[in-house]
């Protein structure tokens, strides 16, 4: 083989491998660019997940506040609700207090009150008892009326028990000279209730039935 075809090979051969490192120079940056960019691309959607995570969970978030603050609110409505409910029936329970402790006073002060008008009338008649200047006939006339309003007492007070026993709460019965007038503790009374009371107050103060006057106080 001559010179010029050994010259000829060798050119030949230092160009194919001049071609060869020229291609896979351009293969190993269109890898390096393929990475690259999937890098970048995976970077940008592990980031737009990311986001969209986080947005969820504002989401999330502001979903559970909102139905927190709607269950606050709807509590407070409630307790607020409760609170009125409660109040309004402690107002209407200390009306009707005050109203039965009214009536209870009533009954019972007006008892005393008699007591007291008793007491006062039998103290007078025992003073001209204990008079040495008033004559016989009138000390006994004072000691009549002392029995008699003794006996009028304990006649008012059995009738008072008698009625309730019928079921009637409270009363209260007046005599004067021969009329007699009773109160009763509620609202109204029925017939037979009424028939109840005059048949008790006729025979336990021996009163007409037509002087019997009853009325309710509520």
């Amino acid at each position: 083989m001559n010179i010029f075809k050994k010259n000829q090979i060798v050119v030949f051969v230092t160009g194919l491998m001049i071609i060869a490192a020229g291609y896979l120079s351009y293969t190993n940056n269109e890898n390096n660019n393929s990475l690259q960019a999937s890098a970048i691309a995976d970077s940008e959607e592990m980031a737009s997940i990311g986001d969209a995570k986080l947005v969820s969970a504002n989401i999330v978030n502001e979903e559970f506040n909102n139905i927190l603050n709607s269950t606050e609110n709807t509590n407070t409505i409630d307790s607020n609700e409760i609170l009125d409910k409660k109040e309004e029936k402690s107002i209407d329970e200390e009306e009707t207090q005050t109203t039965s402790n009214n009536i209870n006073d009533y009954f019972t002060s007006s008892k005393l009150e008699r007591q007291t008008v008793y007491s006062q009338r039998i103290e007078n008649y025992q003073d001209i008892l204990n008079n040495s200047n008033v004559s016989e006939t009138q000390k006994k006339t004072a000691q009549e009326e002392i029995t008699k309003l003794n006996d009028e007492q304990n006649a008012i007070m059995i009738a008072e028990n008698l009625i309730k026993t019928k079921g009637i709460e409270d009363l209260i019965i007046f005599v004067n000279g021969e009329s007699i007038n009773i109160i009763v503790k509620g609202e109204k009374l029925e017939k037979e209730e009424i028939a109840q009371i005059q048949n008790i107050v006729t025979r336990e103060l021996e009163a007409d039935i037509g002087n019997i006057h009853i009325m309710t106080k509520k």
